[in-house]
């Protein structure tokens, strides 16, 4: 059983099956360390947990009958102290304001220092970690969210300097935009070398708080996330569970060489706006192994609005989403719809999309901008169980106040300009997809700017039994009807690619081109 080691920690090491199996396997491995049963799994993402900092291990996979074995060497992390809570005043007792005692150990850690929260419920408000740490929440314990946003410190949407008008610093963001938002349970900024880790729970208590209330309503400040990274570089986190959170629940924003592990990601499924993975304006993004069952989309690539990508532009790029599985949200990887930066470079493999309203899910609009370049977007080797939409591409989102407007609407042809956004290629290859409702592909680009490739390779597709589909509109834009079994709607493509696609026990069981340039297919059973 080949393996690789995913991320090395003081007292922790993730390591990644290598198989073609998605999420987990059929059958159990054995999981050794040193010689010892350390666990039984099918996860094909492993947490090691309770190791000694700065030692040598050996790490062994093998079958539940001893026969496909392999073994690898890994030495843990130095850490140069650890920090109780405790000793800082911290009570665990869930009632108590922990905050000042966690923040002081936070600041009293010195670098490649590790503070320490054991088994409890600490009600804290938001912390603000530095660089060269490692946060460790055990087994056990729970950082609970104030339930009182007068708690919440606002980050400022955008400063300007006194003397240069010119100049401009920005804390706070909201859907896209520099606006003043409350600060996150776990806040990091301009920091770096930053570890999160552990088998504890951060807990936003936002069923218990007004935060779901008037959700779109603007009070002091616009929501917070849960867990915020701005502006950092090489950040990791491992092992938690994060739930309740009051918005997004993981925001890294303007942010590189990120890890995020073996986590477990849970809001209701009617909890608004609680996507669960968002980068935003973020580069070198890796997620493995993670489970996301939230109240909107499971993951939503970003890069902010337009004044961001004119002023601040970063481009999102360079994503790597592999061997997770995602539930239950409105989509299980979305890129969109605040995009005006360009997302380029994401590969998505070896998934379980689950019970999902659309598995892939791509959504733009005019007014994003020439920046918005959608392109080499690849998806591969993925389940999709009772997925309602595996696949959309939408160039006619209808966000935002504007949104419904004749300039976003308008299916005629518009002058391309500074406004115009851009979708490149997209690769869907080796996918198996069940209960499908709606439509198994529906793409609308724009005719002024259509979209540039779709290439759809050895995919296996099925419906739902036809009493149970509920026609859906498959993309949010005005004057798109509702559908329930048509396989594949394509208008305003450039160039589209098919080989070796099977669907079956469509309603309509038919495709619908229109304005498409070239047409490739090959393989096509209906």
């Amino acid at each position: 059983m080949e393996f690789e080691i995913a991320g090395i920690f003081s007292r922790s090491v993730t390591i990644e099956r290598n198989n073609t199996d998605r999420f987990e396997t059929e059958e159990e491995c054995i999981v050794n360390v040193n010689g010892k049963e350390y666990v039984r799994t099918k996860r094909n993402v492993i947490t090691i947990d309770g190791l000694d900092p700065e030692h040598k291990y050996k790490v062994s996979v093998c079958s539940a009958d001893g026969n496909d074995h392999n073994e690898c060497a890994v030495q843990t992390k130095s850490e140069s102290i650890l920090l109780n809570v405790r000793s800082f005043g911290a009570l665990g007792d869930g009632m108590h304001n922990d905050t000042p005692a966690i923040q002081a150990a936070i600041m009293g850690c010195p670098d490649d220092g590790t503070v320490y929260v054991p088994a409890g419920t600490y009600l804290t408000g938001p912390l603000f970690l530095k660089s060269h740490m490692t946060l460790w929440i055990d087994e056990g314990a729970v950082l609970l969210g104030d339930t009182d946003r007068a708690n919440y410190p606002v980050l400022p949407g955008m400063v300007r300097d006194l003397y240069d008008n010119d100049k401009e610093y920005n804390l706070g963001s909201w859907e896209g935009n520099p606006l003043d938002s409350f600060a996150s349970l776990i806040t990091a900024i301009n920091a770096e070398d930053i570890s999160v880790i552990g088998r504890g729970i951060i807990d936003g208590n936002a069923a218990n708080s007004d935060w779901w209330v008037d959700a779109k309503k603007k009070r002091t400040a616009w929501r917070p996330n849960l867990v915020n990274f701005i502006r950092c570089k090489n950040i990791r986190m491992q092992g938690l569970t994060l739930k309740n959170s009051a918005c997004w629940c993981i925001h890294p924003y303007y942010s590189e060489s990120l890890s995020f592990m073996d986590l477990t990601i849970q809001n209701p499924s009617d909890s608004p706006n609680t996507d669960g993975f968002d980068p935003e304006s973020c580069e070198d993004v890796t997620l493995l192994g993670t489970t996301i069952s939230v109240g909107d989309d499971c993951i939503a690539l970003k890069s902010g609005k337009l004044y961001m990508a004119k002023y601040h532009h970063r481009e999102t790029k360079n994503v790597t989403i592999r061997n997770c599985r995602l539930e239950k949200g409105h989509g299980s990887v979305t890129i969109g719809s605040e995009i005006a930066g360009g997302v380029s470079n994401v590969h998505v493999s070896r998934c379980i999309f689950a019970g999902t309203d659309r598995g892939v899910r791509i959504k733009t609009r005019r007014g994003r901008g020439e920046r918005s370049i959608l392109t080499d977007l690849f998806f591969e080797n993925i389940t999709m169980d009772h997925v309602h939409m595996p696949l959309t591409v939408n160039m006619f989102y209808f966000c935002d106040p504007d949104g419904h407007t004749e300039y976003v609407q308008s299916q005629e042809e518009c002058p391309v300009d500074y406004r115009t956004p851009k979708v490149g290629s997209i690769s869907i290859k080796n996918v198996d997809c069940t209960g499908v409702d709606a439509s198994f592909v529906c793409a609308v680009g724009l005719p002024e700017a259509p979209i540039e490739k779709i290439s759809l390779e050895n995919i296996n597709v099925s419906y739902l039994e036809e009493d149970k589909r509920v026609p859906q509109r498959p993309v949010m834009m005005d004057g798109f009807p509702e559908m329930s079994g048509r396989s594949i709607y394509l208008k305003n493509i450039n160039e589209i690619e098919i080989k070796k696609v099977s669907i079956k026990d469509s309603a309509d069981n038919d495709i619908m081109y229109e304005n498409v340039k070239s047409a490739l297919i090959d393989g096509l059973l209906l």
